[in-house]
């Protein structure tokens, strides 16, 4: 039974809801379109967290929340909601679904085990900023820079002292003179390991007492690092996860079976886990459901105040298999696509390779989902070619050239004109949004986001070098028509420089991902320039991209 009321009406106007406007199938959760019943459930909870003054400040930095529409056991439909991790300091709202398991519990083991972690950290840190620590420091700092002076400068008087015996040795010098030379140069490079040996000593004895308190702040590590993967096994085990079938399984158990064997931080607390673990523990039958960001764009990330998204793949994918298991669920759009594109146009074609049109949904290479790809195609058009075929990829909802190799060694030659950049691309893309500047570059570093893949985000600290070069086609009321060069070639490079406040601030238009979803991603590569690998003859392909700041 429902412990407390954490169940909401539908605002339906007050008319009962009929079977017809429910969905036949539960939301797939990684790729959707929500339902109308999860937009009307979503439109409450905004209208809710607006009237929450006390929450504004935080709600402003960004925060995912979700809705789970679901069936009571009376028959009568009704939605929860939840929100992801902590909010204002608690992670268990009356308004919203409790926790799969309150770590925050002050009484709980979890805090009462990260004080004792906490307390490993304040002596660790007491230890590495003692007077003791310090003086230890400095006195084998001193020892070392002195050995190091001392032997850098005997070294060099070595050196002088060779210098001078090879100068002597180039005039006629006697056996008993070029005996004294050698027992000159012999009687140098001992003193030299005499003096290492010396200042060995002298440094070991200086950093004696730096080794004695390193030691002892190294255990404390440690005995931190076993206790908090200790803490974190422990916690993971907590999280029992349910689904439909009434089996149970922990975050250990579930994650065992993946790529990555152990649960990220923070599993088992996104939204829609918790919604789901509401729903089984509480008898209710799961409908539709749905997740939203509120707020602002969290940094390096694009995440649009109001829109939905998809659940996370790296945290949430094997959680919600488990928990989807024994469900009628809606098939993955992507993967439920028939094979049914068999034609690509061809632009340019000789002996050795080929330029082809790309259309927009098409894989570049072989996906997990059952959809025709480029390399399909053109395997299927060259039997004979060797080597890989394709030299470079478009994104799945990219449009436009591609270059295709027919043998393995015009491969090899193509690709590392794409690395030196002797290969040109152009790119035409339609921006949601005005770029007030005509042209310019784009330098923002990008890496991928591991637990929400494909998605990328601009990185300072660990990202890879990105640059785009940009130059402004044509402007219509809030839309702006624009060229990309890009000058390196990283995932989702065009689609991240263009939607970034650091970049443009102007997603592309139809960007699912950065922006917001159209009938395709209006960016297309338009142009290719090159030297032919074996001719030697200059090869530009061109293809406009068909639309304009007019087409949405």
């Amino acid at each position: 039974m429902i412990s407390d009321d954490r169940t909401h009406i539908l605002p339906h106007g007050g008319k009962e809801i009929c079977q017809a406007e429910l969905p036949e199938r539960f939301t797939y959760p990684f790729h959707y379109t929500p339902h109308p019943i999860c937009i009307e459930a979503a439109e409450q909870v905004k209208q809710y967290l607006a009237s929450r003054a006390d929450w504004q400040e935080e709600l402003a930095g960004g925060k995912m929340f979700g809705v789970l529409v679901v069936k009571m056991p009376d028959g009568a439909v009704r939605f929860v909601a939840a929100f992801s991790g902590i909010l204002a300091g608690s992670n268990d709202h009356p308004y919203f679904v409790p926790p799969v398991y309150d770590l925050l519990n002050p009484e709980g083991f979890f805090k009462v085990e990260e004080n004792n972690i906490s307390a490993i950290n304040r002596e660790i840190q007491r230890l590495e900023q003692s007077p003791a620590m310090q003086e230890a420091r400095k006195k084998a700092s001193s020892a070392r820079n002195e050995s190091a002076q001392q032997l850098a400068e005997f070294k060099a008087r070595m050196k002088e002292a060779k210098k001078l015996r090879d100068e002597k040795r180039k005039s006629a010098v006697s056996p008993e003179e070029n005996e004294a030379l050698i027992r000159e140069s012999q009687f140098m490079k001992a003193e030299y390991r005499r003096l290492e040996r010396q200042h060995a000593e002298v440094v070991a004895r200086a950093e004696e007492e730096e080794h004695r308190l390193s030691s002892q702040i190294d255990l404390l590590k440690t005995e931190r690092k076993q206790r908090s993967a200790a803490l974190q096994q422990r916690l993971f085990m907590q999280f029992r996860m349910k689904n439909i079938l009434r089996e149970e399984k922990d975050l250990c158990e579930i994650f065992a079976a993946t790529a990555q064997k152990v649960p990220p931080a923070g599993a088992g607390e996104c939204a829609a886990p918790k919604l789901l673990q509401y729903a089984f523990t509480n008898r209710l039958t799961p409908i539709a459901m749905a997740e939203f960001w509120w707020g602002q764009s969290p940094a390096g990330e694009i995440r649009h105040h109001g829109h939905f998204y998809p659940a996370c793949r790296g945290k949430c994918l094997p959680i919600l298999t488990h928990m989807l298991k024994g469900m009628e669920v809606d098939e993955n759009p992507l993967a439920s696509q028939e094979k049914d594109r068999k034609d690509i146009e061809t632009l340019y074609e000789d002996e050795y390779l080929a330029v082809i049109n790309k259309p927009a949904g098409m894989l570049s290479v072989p996906g997990k989902e059952n959809r025709t790809s480029v390399y399909d195609i053109v395997r299927e058009k060259y039997p004979s070619a060797t080597g890989p075929l394709i030299v470079h990829r478009l994104d799945m909802d990219t449009s436009g050239l591609m270059l295709i190799a027919k043998s393995k060694e015009v491969h090899e030659a193509l690709q590392k004109m794409f690395l030196t950049g002797d290969i040109r691309k152009t790119y035409t893309a339609l921006l949601d949004g005005m770029v007030q500047q005509d042209c310019g570059t784009i330098d923002l570093p990008l890496a991928p986001d591991h637990l929400d893949r494909p998605r990328q985000q601009v990185n300072h600290t660990h990202g890879k070098k990105a640059v785009t070069e940009y130059r402004v086609i044509s402007r219509n009321g809030n839309r702006t028509l624009i060229e990309f060069r890009p000058l390196t070639g990283r995932t989702h490079q065009l689609r991240l420089h263009a939607a970034s406040p650091e970049g443009l601030g102007a997603p592309i238009a139809g960007d699912p991902l950065y922006g917001h979803a159209a009938d395709r991603l209006y960016l297309h590569a338009m142009r290719l320039e090159f030297i032919h690998p074996v001719t030697k003859e200059k090869v530009v392909v061109m293809k406009e991209a068909g639309f304009n700041t007019g087409d949405r």
